[in-house]
């Protein structure tokens, strides 16, 4: 059939006798085509042609020379991306039944911060320095297959955080997981090192967070990383509400890859996402999101930790709770966001119980809200159910900086402010807060230059007393 059509549009486009195409195709299949009204006279009244179709339903309105066109046989329906919502994603290629497509990528980020004013109390070692580092230096392989499978390996080469782990060299493990999509009644299973599903800025991936570092309360403090285990994710047909559950080691990830110890720990998630507003016609362009969470950890160590840095990845921790003597907690949060065209709003609740082993149970509380605005018209993307259920997608100018000859393009710019809070007054550790803003400026999906300026203040019980001091961060970022 293949060599039949060839055959006919090599008709149109040579002179008659340069191909000799007298053979033909089985007269059979003549019945499929109709006569293309674009040949040459001599070429149209040929014996080989098939008789010309009679003009159907969807051909009658079409001009008198489309009628005659090739109808095409019916297509089978594609297969979705195994990674992706079926609901949303109906361009997404085949995937292959009985082998992995794979795809490599990476991801650079290459971060300056520089303490612009340092309070005194603030001592110790790491203390408040000015630092260049390779914030993120991965490779990745992703992979789609077998029909309804996906998988991800995600390895760091950037060096360790100072003071954290020294002497090690081997590479972090990020992504480790293995995803099986649209099992019928339960959605999505995964099993390995992944995100725990918990906290909407946390299982949004960092080259999608608008934000050089995740806020106080989420990543390391009440949001846990990735971790080891195995989770479920699903939704709704119209993927209006989504929820995950999950189960977990406690603190195996990452750069830890193995422990040795009758007493592993455990971890276990739960969340529920809707969108009581989302704007079809637009695709999105204005949605509300709301969200709910809960987090209980049978701590492995017995001993529970609060501490941040002024949302840099080096540097002095400014709150810290010290060890707490605990067998286990529970955190729960609550989760909003409004995607208003170019302006976005975001917020997240957090409240933790510690159960103490001597004194009984005590709350630590955190939250944060942010503001964006694209000032060349873009819009947050979001994505209802995606590789971490409801989540923030990739941002795309609507044009990308171009420097050519006679042509110049801007790119996509947002600005963003952001608060955050950090409450250990019940542990007696006092209380950390931050006002950051800055902006992003997008050379493609891609590529970005970011820039935080970042004010963190502490009160009298905080790890250093009272303080408050400026710091500005610096970051380029691609990935492919």
């Amino acid at each position: 059939m293949l060599l039949y059509r060839v055959a006919i549009l090599a008709a149109g486009l040579f002179p008659a006798g340069v191909i000799d195409i007298s053979a033909g195709e089985p007269a059979e299949v003549g019945h499929e085509f109709g006569r293309p009204e674009w040949l040459p006279a001599e070429l149209a009244t040929a014996p080989w042609l098939p008789p010309a179709a009679a003009p159907s339903e969807n051909t009658a309105g079409l001009p008198e020379a489309a009628a005659g066109l090739p109808t095409l046989p019916p297509q089978p329906p594609t297969t979705l991306d195994a990674g992706t919502a079926a609901k949303s994603s109906a361009t997404t290629p085949k995937i292959p039944k009985d082998k992995w497509d794979v795809r490599l990528g990476g991801h650079v980020q290459l971060d300056y911060v520089n303490w612009l004013r340092s309070d005194p109390q603030i001592t110790g070692s790491p203390g408040p320095q000015d630092f260049f580092e390779f914030r993120r230096l991965r490779l990745v392989a992703d992979g789609t297959g077998y029909e309804q499978l996906d998988f991800r390996l995600q390895m760091t080469l950037e060096p360790e955080t100072v003071g954290e782990t020294p002497g090690v060299t081997s590479p972090d493990v990020k992504d480790a997981y293995l995803s099986m999509n649209e099992i019928p009644g339960l959605g999505r299973l995964r099993i390995g090192n992944f995100f725990v599903p918990f906290s909407l800025e946390q299982v949004t991936n960092d080259t999608n967070n608008i934000f050089l570092e995740r806020s106080i309360p989420s990543q390391g403090v009440f949001s846990p990383d990735r971790e080891v285990g195995v989770a479920i994710y699903n939704c709704t047909e119209d993927e209006r509400l989504g929820w995950a559950a999950g189960a977990f080691f406690d603190s195996i990830g990452e750069g830890l890859k193995e422990r040795i110890d009758d007493n592993q720990g455990a971890r276990f998630s739960g969340r529920v996402t809707w969108l009581p507003f989302y704007d079809e016609e637009s695709k999105g362009s204005s949605l509300i999101h709301v969200g709910a969470g809960i987090l209980h950890t049978l701590d492995q160590d017995r001993r529970v930790r609060f501490r941040a840095r002024p949302q840099i990845h080096e540097g002095p921790r400014l709150i810290d709770s010290g060890a707490i003597a605990a067998d286990q907690y529970t955190t729960g949060n609550l989760e909003f966001a409004a995607v208003m065209g170019a302006v976005t709003v975001q917020s997240e609740a957090f409240l933790s119980s510690v159960q103490q082993t001597t004194g009984g149970a005590e709350v630590a509380g955190g939250m944060y809200a942010h503001l964006s605005w694209f000032l060349t018209g873009e819009g947050r993307r979001y994505e209802s159910f995606g590789q971490h259920g409801a989540q923030f997608g990739r941002n795309v100018p609507q044009q990308r900086f171009v420097a050519l000859p006679g042509r110049l393009e801007p790119g996509a710019w947002e600005l963003k402010t952001r608060y955050s809070h950090l409450n250990l007054d019940r542990f007696l550790k006092g209380q950390y807060n931050d006002l950051t803003a800055g902006v992003n400026w997008y050379w493609s999906d891609r590529t970005r230059v970011m820039l935080d300026w970042i004010h963190p203040v502490t009160t009298n019980s905080a790890a250093f007393g009272a303080t408050d001091s400026d710091l500005l961060a610096l970051r380029f970022d691609f990935n492919w």
